[in-house]
């Protein structure tokens, strides 16, 4: 059931758990990610970047296949389809696609431009029915080219963001992209709590979900996170599960060079990846 993120996303804030978002790469990432969110009877969110976007040949095609999969599979659970990490010109290229959720990341700009777009995006996003994700401060590390030092957000320009009527803030806390290095020096919850003080009853979001110790996501979502984003776990499950079929010659073993053999255990450990995180988020039986 294709929906925005606005309610799922406030039933979690209201009942301190977080909702996954997983990124998808293709038809496997998403089946996967689809048949656990409606086993485990979770919402979920797919997200997409805009390298992923087009390595799938545009956001209309990716809309197609998330709206087929969808009705094929019978899904019931509540599932956003949403950009991450959006351009101003990649939140309209979506909208128009025919996505239910987008994130316009203008955390690179001066903070009024960040406002003026924002402002604009929030009232096209809502006069269609779609749910917006804005960002202040940055992601640590690298995604489709955009690198980002990890500065923590300006809580006051949390406030500024979140009074514009986004339904999602990303907020830097010292969270990064990718693996996180052996010298990381952890969360800010003094930031993540100065900021929810802000901004109240706004669902936050934590970006850089790979990685982070257990103890860490469930004070992050003590302290008014309600979405976690996860894209590098999942492609390391399935590299490692890939590599292991491989370097066991199961690849040589009758057809099991038919690709559907061949990524099957890389889609079962993507599956195994998204349940260990929507049991630990707490969105196990919350769709």
């Amino acid at each position: 059931m294709l929906v925005s993120a606005t309610e799922m996303l406030k039933k979690a804030k209201e009942g301190h758990y977080a909702v996954g978002q997983f990124n998808i790469n293709n038809l496997e990432w998403t089946k996967a990610i689809l048949q656990t969110a409606q086993e485990l009877n979770s919402p979920v969110i797919l997200g997409v970047s805009e390298g992923a976007g087009k390595y799938m040949t545009g956001f209309e095609t990716v809309a197609a296949m998330v709206k087929a999969m969808d009705k094929c599979l019978g899904i019931t659970v509540p599932v956003a389809l949403h950009l991450d990490h959006g351009t101003y010109d990649g939140c309209y290229k979506c909208i128009k696609a025919g996505f239910s959720s987008i994130m316009f990341d203008g955390s690179h700009y001066a903070i009024e431009e960040n406002i003026d777009k924002t402002k604009e995006l929030v009232a096209v996003a809502h006069q269609l029915g779609l749910s917006i994700e804005a960002e202040v401060g940055s992601i640590g590390g690298e995604e489709d080219g955009v690198v980002g030092m990890g500065e923590c957000a300006d809580p006051a320009e949390c406030k500024q963001i979140a009074d514009l009527g986004v339904d999602m803030l990303a907020a830097g806390i010292g969270n990064i992209h990718g693996k996180y290095p052996a010298n990381w020096a952890g969360l800010s919850f003094e930031t993540l709590d100065a900021i929810q003080q802000k901004t109240g009853a706004m669902p936050l979001v934590l970006h850089g979900g790979t990685g982070i110790p257990e103890d860490m996501i469930k004070k992050a979502i003590s302290l008014g996170v309600a979405k976690i984003n996860v894209n590098t776990e999942c492609q390391l499950s399935f590299q490692e599960a890939t590599r292991k079929y491989i370097e066991d010659k199961k690849d040589l073993e009758g057809k099991g060079f038919d690709p559907r053999k061949l990524l099957a255990p890389g889609v079962e450990a993507i599956k195994e990846t998204v349940k260990t995180k929507m049991e630990l988020f707490g969105s196990v039986g919350k769709a």
